[in-house]
């Protein structure tokens, strides 16, 4: 097994860069440490010919338990459950092959796109080998191919067995007129702010998925601190945008629980001078919550 294990660490990493080479060395160091619990994790994915096959396509299912990932304070035995965990809700939410090729990070599937014709702006369910910090499956927005928010989740039971979403991260664009561009998309989606949107789409698929409960990380529990800058303050203040969006502190600093449908306002509730955006906006939501309940329906066991 241990061999398996070290072929597996060759394909993780580029052993021909000597940084690579140091990380395989410390992976490799991290699973004679915990050679019990990794090899239990190993076997479990051999016991089964279906998830035997993700893991030779995504042998960072393996790296990912062997590090403090997904969310800050970690242990080791927690990333185990959460791992399996993720990956039998995959099996029995989607359809064989659709589960596999998720979990897999070798796939993409669109869950909605603009009905405007003069742009290519869409969204996704994807997975890319350079977000796995912070969780497993993600719901990616994109503007010609180019990344603008995504929001990126494992599934895992909570404290109390129910199937839940679990939220590790909430990315923004990293390009040059990503300004510009963000402010064009906020007319389109009629002044409703792109995160809103990306969260907003999140919890469509969260339905989809029939998962009870939607958990997002604090800004005690995000895993890195780049949300944060040189001088500590926060870029992105995950808490104070989660109470926004109708969630609410859990008993785990780490985590919030954020709502599986956002709280909408009533027209009455809604100033007159605004309320013909408002109408367009919520004609808007309700296309993205249609085209991604149509469009996950096709890849999920009915």
């Amino acid at each position: 097994m241990f061999l398996e294990i070290y072929k597996l660490g060759k394909r993780i990493y580029d052993l021909s860069n000597w940084r690579e080479m140091h990380r395989f060395v410390v992976f490799m160091a991290r699973v004679l440490l915990n050679f019990s619990a990794i090899g239990k994790l190993y076997n479990w994915f051999k016991d089964d010919e279906q998830r035997f096959s993700i893991l030779e396509k995504n042998p960072f299912l393996i790296e990912q338990a062997t590090r403090a990932f997904f969310y800050a304070g970690s242990r080791l035995e927690e990333r185990v459950s959460l791992i399996c965990n993720h990956i039998e809700l995959l099996q029995s939410r989607f359809q064989s092959e659709w589960g596999k090729r998720l979990a897999a990070y070798d796939s993409c599937y669109k869950i909605w796109k603009s009905k405007e014709e003069d742009i290519n702006w869409y969204a996704q369910l994807t997975m890319e080998p350079g977000q796995r910090k912070e969780g497993l499956l993600s719901v990616m927005m994109l503007l010609d191919g180019n990344p603008l928010y995504q929001i990126i989740f494992w599934l895992d039971k909570d404290k109390n067995g129910d199937a839940s979403m679990w939220i590790g991260a909430m990315q923004g664009p990293n390009m040059e007129d990503a300004r510009d561009i963000i402010k064009d998309i906020t007319k389109r989606s009629y002044r409703y702010r792109t995160k809103n949107l990306i969260l907003y789409m999140t919890m469509a698929v969260a339905r989809a998925l029939k998962v009870k409960h939607i958990y997002a990380v604090s800004n005690e529990g995000y895993y890195a601190m780049n949300h944060a800058r040189r001088d500590r303050k926060l870029k992105t203040d995950f808490g104070e945008f989660w109470e926004e969006a109708g969630g609410h502190k859990t008993e785990d600093a780490r985590f919030y629980e954020v709502p599986l449908i956002e709280p909408r306002k009533t027209m009455e509730e809604v100033p007159t001078r605004k309320r013909a955006v408002y109408r367009k906006r919520f004609a808007f939501q309700d296309d993205v919550d249609d085209q991604i309940g149509t469009n996950m329906k096709k890849i999920l066991r009915g």
